[in-house]
């Protein structure tokens, strides 16, 4: 299978807090010409969780028109009530998205059970391609190999999975289940240090936030990956483990990758949905130091 990187991509709002087109439209032409493969909006990165489906709506349409069918374009249509994520997910498909990405519900921990019958529920309901999206830390339960499994069997617009799990045996497992029975069914794991383990391993690769800043990078690597040429792969991947001091940085990292981009000069509001908090003066030196230590600035 061919290596991939797809960017969960920040969203960026104007000083009133509303969708800013022109803003958007600067970040998603950086990932474009950075060549990445594919973007997603409102993963988790997307501060998805504190907008209303109106504002959603028109933030498909805004990265639709932008994306143009340029790049592979995903939409995070996660809601915590099925027929939600089943209306958005059909609203982005009709726009022209490739596909969509769907968290199981948070707040409770859920049974293997239960989790099989909300992406039942929701698979059966959405007219196109859907990506699992495993988020143990968020959610409280994981989405397990054999859970997975028996969902591709069932649901054939199940294409593929992120695993958003810091234990790569996790997504280990997922593929040691899925790859044999579904060959194309496309793994990620969504943490950008793991891209090599998962391509090696017959994988598809990341859905990685730090190719946000520098997708220049992760698309040298993904060509790496595809061209089997090991050095600069490994290069890559050196660099990618240095970068990841980025996420320690702030919790949530996404105003401070939001400040990261301005950085790199895209001139874009910094706006973030309550109740994350503006990069500060001391996080600001912390970034500049990381960003000059791998040579972007």
């Amino acid at each position: 299978m061919r290596a991939k990187y797809i960017t969960p991509v920040v969203a960026i709002f104007d000083e009133n807090g509303k969708i800013d087109k022109e803003g958007n439209c600067k970040v998603l032409e950086h990932l474009i010409k950075g060549g990445m493969d594919g973007i997603v909006i409102m993963g988790s990165t997307g501060e998805f969780f504190s907008m209303t489906i109106d504002e959603i709506k028109r933030y498909i349409d805004i990265a639709a028109e932008c994306i143009n069918h340029r790049v592979e374009f995903y939409v995070g249509t996660s809601r915590m009530i099925a027929s939600e994520t089943i209306e958005l997910g059909n609203y982005a498909l009709s726009r022209g998205a490739d596909g969509v990405m769907i968290i199981s519900p948070y707040y409770f921990p859920l049974t293997d059970e239960s989790v099989e019958f909300y992406y039942d529920t929701v698979a059966s309901g959405i007219n196109g391609k859907i990506f699992l999206y495993n988020y143990p830390a968020i959610t409280k339960h994981e989405i397990s190999p054999k859970v997975a499994l028996s969902l591709a069997r069932k649901h054939n617009n199940i294409r593929g999975i992120k695993d958003t799990n810091p234990l790569i045996g996790h997504t280990r497992d997922l593929m040691n289940a899925l790859l044999p029975e579904f060959p194309d069914f496309e793994v990620y794991n969504g943490f950008d240090e793991s891209f090599g383990f998962v391509v090696e391993s017959g994988g598809t690769g990341a859905i990685g936030g730090l190719s946000n800043l520098w997708p220049e990078l992760f698309a040298k690597w993904v060509k790496a990956a595809n061209e089997k040429d090991y050095e600069t792969f490994v290069e890559c991947q050196k660099t990618t483990n240095v970068l990841m001091g980025l996420y320690t940085i702030g919790s949530p990292y996404i105003p401070i990758m939001k400040h990261a981009l301005n950085l790199r000069g895209l001139g874009i509001s910094e706006y973030v949905t309550t109740p994350f908090i503006k990069c500060t003066d001391e996080q600001d030196k912390k970034l500049r130091a990381l960003m000059k230590k791998v040579g972007l600035l």
